[in-house]
């Protein structure tokens, strides 16, 4: 090395001043173009409410800002990763980005991950799987075939399933129809919809603002209202009863029935949260000089009712990513939901659940132990393997799937975003692994993607259960997906 410095030395002292300019111009780009990446990286995305009261809390003491309304443009959060996997050739004829570089071998990565996995703070149970995107090989698998609790890893199998059913640019109505004495507010089961004020896709504000010039150009200034949440089926309640985490399942809700001013994390939630936006949106009707007969009272609107106003969701590409990256329950019960309707089965959880798990199906995952109970993973009846969510991840990033890309872009990332805000602050892993965490009482999971020291890009699922000490468990989590982005591993 003393010989290299010295050469590099003479090297600099005799070049011309001109070469000498363009080395110092390439190298302080290079320097900036890191910073400013950084900088993007801890910006982007919104943080998570989690499952776990402490990781809830900690999210939820993060700045409301990151773009968690998904107002105006949006950009992907994972350009650098993403870009290299459409499988096209270089300029030499070999393969580009990460398909180029080298994959690691099944016994590099066993010797890895193998003794990481044997931590103790991971519980009796624990099972593991890591795919190579490119070619979509398992490298590495430990009781990856056995189903185990995902908790709200399970919301990746629920946002492939309405990504696949519905398409990235779905978009969800609420609107205002024409009753038989008055009108109707349909609730079409978007959980995004906001009575506050702001910038949204879905605002009760702008939906009144057309309605009261829709009736007043009617010369109607009087009316009765009526909800209809005939859109859902089934029980409201989710199997966990009355929770800060989820509100009662509603096809007509605002705000996700936060009786307080947050929009993420824990918070009360309203007992009846259709009646609660009819309420609103009575108020803020009469605020625009539209006078409303009494209470709002339930009931549907008429099978050929006359459309006059509509609000829409932000499509679903970020319903999926908000949902991945806050690790929000609502909105994942709404996109099974969704994916129900789209699938021809009743908007309820037994309905969900099956349109759920025929879409995974289609997608060729393997789905052997496999039970979907819900859309958010609160439900302790999820079942799924590493295998299933490695896949899964690995067909997102496939070029013949593109419909699923925002399952990666709403990954949080370690140590800047969602649930992995706050993770990662000591390990090499900050910055390259994303992935989506999973915590109930006694399980703990992780799963997502990582570039390793090779350029590879790697697919992978944690799942534990039994496990006693929930931070011992996330400490050992994180250090299985440092280990596989820190691996050449051949």
């Amino acid at each position: 090395m003393p010989e290299a410095r010295t050469w590099q030395f003479r090297w600099w002292r005799n070049a011309p001043r001109e070469q000498r300019r363009t080395v110092r111009f390439v190298a302080a780009s290079a320097v900036t173009g890191l910073v400013v990446a950084t900088g993007a990286v801890g910006a982007a995305g919104p943080w998570d409410s989690g499952q776990r009261k402490a990781e809830r809390a900690r999210a939820a003491a993060g700045p409301a800002t990151g773009g968690e309304r998904h107002a105006g443009p949006r950009h992907p959060l994972a350009a650098p990763v993403l870009a290299p996997l459409d499988g096209q050739s270089g300029a030499r004829g070999g393969k580009s980005g990460r398909a180029a570089a080298p994959a690691p071998t099944r016994d590099g990565l066993t010797d890895t991950l193998k003794p990481l996995l044997e931590d103790d703070g991971l519980g009796p149970d624990r099972s593991a799987s890591v795919v190579d995107v490119a070619t979509g090989e398992q490298l590495y698998g430990a009781d990856q075939d056995t189903a185990y609790t995902p908790a709200s890893t399970v919301k990746l199998a629920t946002a492939a399933a309405a990504l696949s059913a519905l398409g990235p640019d779905h978009r969800i109505d609420t609107t205002v129809v024409t009753g038989k004495d008055g009108i109707v507010l349909v609730g079409g089961g978007d959980p995004t919809l906001t009575a506050r004020q702001g910038t949204a896709d879905a605002s009760l504000r702008t939906l009144a603002d057309a309605t009261a010039r829709a009736l007043k150009a009617r010369g109607t200034t009087h009316t009765k209202l009526m909800y209809d949440t005939s859109r859902y089926s089934g029980p409201a309640q989710h199997v966990i009863g009355p929770n800060e985490n989820i509100a009662p399942l509603s096809a007509l809700m605002i705000d996700e029935g936060r009786q307080d001013d947050s929009d993420r994390g824990p918070a009360e939630r309203s007992a009846d949260p259709a009646a609660d936006a009819a309420g609103e949106f009575a108020s803020l009707l009469r605020e625009r000089g539209v006078e409303i007969d009494g209470d709002p009272s339930g009931g549907s609107a008429p099978a050929k009712a006359e459309r006059i106003a509509v609000v829409s969701s932000p499509p679903l590409s970020a319903l999926v990513e908000r949902s991945l990256t806050n690790s929000d329950n609502d909105i994942a019960e709404a996109l099974a939901r969704q994916t129900a309707l789209a699938s021809g089965q009743p908007a309820s959880f037994e309905g969900a659940a099956k349109a759920v798990t025929d879409r995974l199906s289609k997608l060729g995952l393997p789905m052997s132990g496999a039970r979907i109970a819900d859309g958010s993973g609160l439900d302790r009846a999820d079942q799924v393997s590493a295998a299933l969510l490695s896949r899964l991840l690995a067909r997102a990033a496939d070029p013949g799937h593109p419909e699923l890309r925002p399952i990666l872009t709403g990954l949080p990332v370690a140590g800047f975003s969602g649930t992995l805000r706050s993770r990662y602050a000591d390990e090499a892993g900050r910055g390259t692994v994303r992935a989506k965490t999973g915590t109930l009482t006694g399980v703990n999971s992780l799963a997502g993607t990582a570039v390793d020291a090779d350029g590879r890009l790697l697919a992978f699922a944690f799942l534990t259960s039994g496990t006693g000490d929930p931070d011992g468990a996330q400490r050992a989590l994180d250090r299985l997906a440092t280990a596989v982005a820190g691996c050449g591993c051949r």
